[in-house]
């Protein structure tokens, strides 16, 4: 059968994108806060009227402590849910084993609430019980993947090297500017760096780039603008 040049241009197109997510967040999340939260502890302790070595010492100490913590955090939330999903599995693995009548039913049944006519559904499950039915019930009871877990390592290293890079960005702003010129260039590079990030982020999504851009530009002007505040207040009290 051949394929219309149409229908085979249409399919060479749709270049989907969510199997990126994992990884994508990880690194959209890491890179977001390390550029955001250091950029806003160091204009913050700027405003309290610190020295330049401690403004410096406070971004690296920043930069060690978050990418650890960004690890660790990862790797945890993303190992429960590799947990579950390694739990799932067994779980129906073990029902096929001990009731493939009843699991077989339950596929027919799946198929008969997507539309499918009696004898349809009941031929389709029939033909994936004989095959590798676990892949047949993962995919379309439980919406899993054996090859697509999450996966705990990759996400903690994406977010500690994403956050370390995202956090480079302020501090060599600080290390590299002047005393007085350091905190206003500090702010500026880092907003311009957000809205990259943004861009780039929903580029690799698929996603519009406006709103992710903006949506990140404006909170970090608004995180800056309130962590200098309350820094000089602080720094006028002590």
């Amino acid at each position: 059968m051949t394929i219309p040049a149409a229908v085979a241009h249409r399919a060479s197109d749709e270049n989907h994108r969510s199997h990126r997510s994992g990884w994508l967040r990880a690194a959209v999340l890491g890179a977001n806060d390390g550029l955001l939260s250091t950029a806003a502890l160091l204009t913050g302790v700027a405003a309290g009227n610190a020295s330049r070595s401690t403004i410096v010492l406070t971004g690296v100490a920043a930069m060690a402590a978050g990418a650890f913590s960004m690890a660790a955090g990862e790797y945890g939330s993303v190992s429960t849910q590799r947990d579950a999903e390694l739990a799932d599995i067994a779980k129906e693995r073990r029902s096929l084993e001990n009731h493939p009548e009843a699991e077989q039913a339950e596929l027919v049944a799946i198929y008969r609430k997507r539309g499918f006519p009696d004898l349809l559904a009941a031929g389709i499950a029939e033909h994936l019980h004989r095959g590798d039915p676990l892949a047949a019930h993962l995919r379309d009871e439980l919406g899993l993947d054996e090859n697509e877990l999450a996966r705990p390592l990759q996400a903690a290293l994406t977010s500690a090297v994403s956050f370390l890079l995202g956090a480079l960005v302020p501090v060599l702003c600080m290390m590299l500017s002047s005393d007085r010129s350091g905190p206003l260039v500090t702010t500026i590079v880092s907003l311009a760096m957000l809205a990259a990030l943004g861009a780039i982020a929903a580029h690799l999504g698929g996603a519009p780039k406006l709103p992710a851009t903006a949506r990140l530009v404006v909170l970090g002007a608004v995180s800056m603008a309130a962590t200098a505040l309350i820094g000089r207040a602080v720094g006028s009290a002590v």
